[in-house]
């Protein structure tokens, strides 16, 4: 009502401005100024104008679309392939996976490229929100706390504020699905803490000395040494086995507290990103699905989220009053952090080989094999005989029972 009431104001004020000799105007200019408090000049600028044309403002003007519609399908497709990330993590590893994109998604050209390398993760999300409210899961564990060498192994009281990859989190995930009777797969995940870099590895059961083992493969494939872990409470790490191994090999041993899931919260959040987005809930207890977890581990789930997976990490948490702002530095990959930590040291012979690797592998075709891979393990789940994407071969047991793929290139070992 008070914009039909502006418009028919202006409109008569137009008209009367029209038809008035010169004393008339400047007294009708008078009048509307001071109903108005427009500026003399500004006021002669809108009566001067027909009588029809609307006020200012009262037409939104609107911006032309800056994305084509084959730009958003593009978007769209490579956040498929990538594993639908966090929009910041998106934007973060457009720049890598762009030109792999010619290859495998038709739509795309330079025009769609120069777009999408000048979105912003706000239009990501604007973009992307209709396809966003199917990823909705709930979470389970089934670790029980540990009661023996408490008074050995320190609690870690604060977080590690460390400058140089080496220091980690460990924990274990259970694939038990609805029940957890009867033995099955576990999966060992360790990230560290100043990079993000990520391994994963799969075992049966939880005994402890196959999580020794399987930490011990683990060690051997990071492209830096070991020198510190932090796990929870559970009895699979607060055990003697692994105790003498970090005194062995002169690894720092910490735990949390129990029942403060905060105090592993880097370790958390990979559980949910790099092991339940992959593998869900359901229930894996065979020796065939252990090859197949620790095929996707070793090969093109390791090479993607190290690789081509961007994370962020936060700087500094700012409190004003009851409102806490969270500061991040900009989204990197992993194997991007490393090299960076490096550039102001001697670069090890590992980074330079998995900086080559990377050079040579297309994310699309690592997205593909990892769907590949997923669909046999569920053909296997069901008791099918899969397609055989891969040949796992059972001539090379891995620690805690699993087995590798002898023809796909597996990770290098190195004698930290």
């Amino acid at each position: 009502m008070a914009g039909e009431r502006t418009l028919t104001s202006l409109k008569m004020y137009r008209t009367r401005y029209a038809k008035a000799d010169r004393a008339e105007r400047s007294a009708l200019l008078d009048e509307f100024c001071k109903q108005t408090q427009y500026h003399r000049k500004y006021a002669i600028s809108l009566l001067r104008k027909p009588a029809d044309e609307p006020p200012p403002g009262s037409v939104p003007r609107r911006r032309g679309a800056s994305y084509s519609p084959a730009s958003v399908r593009v978007l769209a497709g490579i956040w498929r392939a990538a594993g639908y990330p966090w929009s910041v993590r998106l934007k973060a590893l457009l720049r890598q996976w762009l030109p792999w994109a010619y290859d495998h998604l038709p739509e795309m050209n330079k025009k769609v490229e120069l777009e999408l390398l000048q979105i912003s993760a706000r239009q990501i999300d604007r973009r992307l929100s209709d396809k966003r409210r199917q990823l909705k899961h709930r979470l389970y564990g089934r670790t029980k706390p540990g009661s023996l060498l408490k008074h050995h192994i320190p609690i870690k009281t604060d977080q590690w504020d460390v400058t140089e990859p080496g220091f980690v989190e460990i924990d274990l995930v259970s694939h038990s699905g609805p029940s957890a009777s009867g033995e099955f797969i576990y999966s060992l995940n360790l990230t560290d803490i100043n990079s993000g870099w990520n391994e994963t590895w799969a075992l049966m059961g939880k005994g402890e000395r196959g999580v020794v083992a399987a930490l011990d493969a683990l060690r051997k494939q990071l492209p830096f040494p070991l020198k510190a872990i932090d796990s929870d409470n559970g009895s699979e790490f607060i055990n003697y086995h692994l105790y003498r191994y970090c005194q062995r090999h002169g690894i720092q041993f910490t735990r949390g507290r129990p029942y403060k899931k905060d105090d592993n919260a880097h370790i958390e959040q990979k559980n949910w990103t790099h092991v339940r987005k992959l593998l869900g809930w359901d229930r894996y207890d065979t020796p065939a699905s252990l090859e197949a977890i620790n095929a996707l581990y070793r090969g093109p789930w390791r090479a993607m989220m190290n690789f081509y997976q961007p994370c962020v990490k936060l700087k500094e948490k700012v409190r004003v009053g009851s409102r806490v702002t969270r500061r991040y530095d900009p989204a990197q990959t992993p194997l991007d952090r490393l090299a960076t930590f490096y550039a102001r040291c001697r670069k090890p012979k590992a980074l330079h080989a998995l900086l080559e690797q990377r050079a040579h592998l297309d994310p699309f075709a690592l997205s593909h094999e990892i769907d590949d891979l997923l669909a046999d393990l569920s053909q296997i789940r069901r008791g099918k005989t899969p397609t055989q994407h891969t040949v796992l071969s059972k001539s090379n047991p891995s620690p805690g029972g699993g087995v590798h793929n002898p023809k796909r290139p597996q990770p290098p070992t190195y004698a930290w």
